[in-house]
């Protein structure tokens, strides 16, 4: 059973005869927070590969192809 604090304030006592019957009460989880790791920005400077052409016209086309015939394709 897992209650809110306003809950198990107005109920404490029902909760308590829960739990001595041996039915697990949780009134909160408290838990440390803990920040997720981010890099820093340019931490990948140098480890990824751009192709020289990857914003050439002949690119750009080719790309817009390809969503034009997903538009027509329906997906």
């Amino acid at each position: 059973m897992q209650v809110n604090m306003l809950e198990a304030r107005n109920s404490l006592s029902r909760l308590v005869a829960a739990a001595e019957q041996g039915e697990e009460v949780v009134l909160a989880r408290l838990v440390r927070y803990e920040a997720p790791k981010v890099k820093p920005p340019g931490s990948m400077r140098g480890r990824i590969k751009v192709s020289p052409d990857w914003d050439s016209p002949e690119t750009n086309a080719e790309i817009a192809a390809m969503f034009e015939e997903s538009a027509m394709r329906g997906l």
